[in-house]
C-alpha cells in the first residue's frame, strides 16, 4: 500500500513501477471497457499491482482490484465477483461506512488542493487525513496534492501510503520519502 501511481497510459504506467510505485491504478475517465482491458493486458508484466479506477466490469476480466468514489456504482458487483475494492473518502464517517461496506482500503482526500482534479472536494487537510486513519482498520492512502515535500507528513498522520497523479515524475524521490517515514 505504500506508493500508488495513478496513470492514464502504459509508459506512465511503466515509468511508475520502475520508480517503485507498488500499485499502479489505471485512471481512464469515461473509456470503454475493453480499452482499460487492453491496457491491463498490455501491463500484465509490470511488477505493481495493478488496481482498476471506477470500472467494476474491467477489474472483474483482469482480476484485479477496484477504487471506486463516494458516487460510484459497483461496490455490490464487486462484492459478488470476488474482487478487492477501496473506495474515496473525505471524512472519518464515509471511512467507517467504507469498511463496513468491505472495504479493503480508503483512498482519503485531497489533503491538499490540486491540480489534477479541479472538481474535487475541499481539502481535508493533515487533521481530515489523521481523523480518517484514527476511524478505521484498514489501510489508509492519502491523496491530493501529495508530493515529496509533504509525503512524510501523510505518513505520520497515519497513511499506509500515498498517491499521485502527477508526480509519476518524482516518484522515485517520492518512495525514498515514504520508506524513510515507514
Amino acid at each position: 500500500m505504500r506508493l500508488h501511481a495513478l496513470v492514464a497510459d502504459e509508459e506512465s504506467a511503466r515509468q511508475a513501477a520502475a520508480g517503485g510505485a507498488t500499485v499502479v491504478q489505471l485512471r481512464l475517465k469515461g473509456a470503454p471497457t475493453a480499452a482499460v482491458v487492453a491496457l491491463g493486458r498490455a501491463l500484465a508484466d509490470l511488477d505493481a499491482e495493478l488496481i482498476v479506477n471506477d470500472d467494476v466490469e474491467a477489474a472483474i476480466e483482469l482480476a484485479t482490484g477496484v477504487h471506486l468514489g463516494q458516487g460510484d456504482e459497483g461496490i455490490e458487483r464487486a462484492r459478488e465477483a470476488g474482487i478487492p475494492f477501496g473506495i474515496s473518502v473525505t471524512t472519518r464517517r464515509e471511512g467507517a461506512v467504507a469498511e463496513f461496506a468491505g472495504a479493503g482500503y480508503l483512498g482519503a482526500g485531497p489533503v491538499w488542493r490540486t491540480p489534477s482534479k479541479p472538481d474535487a472536494a475541499p481539502p481535508i487537510g493533515i487533521d481530515g487525513l489523521r481523523d480518517v486513519c484514527l476511524a478505521v482498520s484498514i489501510p489508509v492512502v492519502a491523496i491530493g496534492g501529495v508530493d515529496a515535500s509533504n509525503a512524510a507528513e501523510c505518513i505520520r498522520a497515519g497513511a499506509a501510503g500515498v498517491a499521485v497523479i502527477r508526480g509519476v515524475a518524482e516518484i522515485e524521490a517520492l518512495r525514498v520519502v515514504v520508506d524513510e517515514a515507514l
